[in-house]
Formats: structure tokens, C-alpha cells, sequence
């Protein structure tokens, strides 16, 4: 495989997991550690923390997502949860996936959406 179609591969996989987090941060709120392991639940990849954690700081950055940090016994866990403007960007990307490029992924992946 050349350079340019793995960076196009990674480039991708980075831009559909910035849409997974968005959404399992729309359903509760989730430390870094627990969306690690659910987008490996779903997508059966291992995305180690040192490609989560800075998505994660980038959706905090540009304010879609934001953080809080609870005292657990005597760890300090940041829970990540989305903001409005992340709900709002999420329910336009639901959007876009319903008008016809949900037609184009059905075909990619060969099977009925």
C-alpha cells in the first residue's frame, strides 16, 4: 500500500471517529477511558489513547464537546459530554447522512442501511 493511500485510510478512520465520539457523548457522559473501549466495541479497531485523547482535546478546543472532573476515591476522572454547538453539529451530520450519500455508504459497505 503507498503513502498516499494509507493517509488517505487514516485521514478517514480519523474523520468517522471524530463522528462516533460526538454521538457516544451525546448519549451520557464518558471518560476518555470508557470511549476508548466503546470505539473499539464498535468498530472492532483498537484506537489507542494516543489517538482518542487528542480528539477528544480537539472537540474540547472547538467547543463541541467539554470536560468535568469527579473525584473517584482518590483519582480524579475527566467525564466528556457534548455542548450545544456539538449537538448541533452532530444533528447536521445526522442530516448529511440522511440525504444521499447514505445511498453511497450502503454500497460501500454492501449492505442496507
Amino acid at each position: 500500500m503507498s503513502e498516499a493511500e494509507k493517509e488517505l485510510i487514516k485521514s478517514t478512520l480519523r474523520g468517522i471517529i471524530r463522528v462516533i465520539l460526538l454521538w457516544l457523548l451525546s448519549r451520557r457522559k464518558m471518560s476518555g477511558y470508557a470511549v476508548t473501549k466503546e470505539v473499539k466495541r464498535l468498530t472492532g479497531r483498537t484506537f489507542h489513547s494516543g489517538i482518542i485523547y487528542p480528539l477528544l482535546y480537539e472537540l474540547e478546543e472547538k467547543g463541541l464537546i467539554t470536560g468535568e472532573w469527579v473525584k473517584k476515591g482518590r483519582k480524579q476522572i475527566k467525564y466528556y459530554y457534548l455542548t450545544e454547538n456539538g449537538k448541533n453539529l452532530l444533528n447536521s451530520l445526522r442530516e448529511l447522512f440522511k440525504m444521499p450519500i447514505k445511498e453511497v455508504l450502503k454500497d460501500l459497505i454492501g449492505e442496507e442501511l
